[in-house]
């Protein structure tokens, strides 16, 4: 519990500094329907909570935060925190046939 409060003590730190949304990202948002906004992901880092990290993420340490977005939908933010930045890796809308009823653990197939 220490480790993920400190990791999102990162990412907002990161956060106030500058947030930077790779192409990936940017494709994923525009994808959605209806797609995700800046505004959305930017709260998401502001109010969610890390479900997964990626210590071992070859981009750095990165983690997986799930918040919600307009009309309550569940959004989830795939970012890495940099001394300068917040980079936004990806950010999706999770297909509740993958996830969990509240979108916090991967369903094994």
């Amino acid at each position: 519990m220490e480790d993920a409060k400190n990791v999102v003590a990162q990412v907002r730190e990161s956060a106030e500094r500058r947030v930077l949304f790779l192409p990936h990202a940017l494709r994923q948002m525009l994808r959605a329907e209806p797609m995700i906004t800046g505004a959305e992901v930017r709260q998401v880092i502001a109010k969610g909570s890390v479900i997964e990290e990626y210590p071992e993420d070859p981009r750095g340490h990165s983690c997986l935060l799930l918040g919600l977005g307009e009309g309550k939908r569940p959004i989830h933010v795939v970012c890495a925190p940099k001394p300068d930045y917040l980079a936004i890796i990806t950010a999706y809308l999770p297909d509740p046939t993958d996830w969990s009823d509240d979108f916090r653990r991967r369903v094994k197939r």
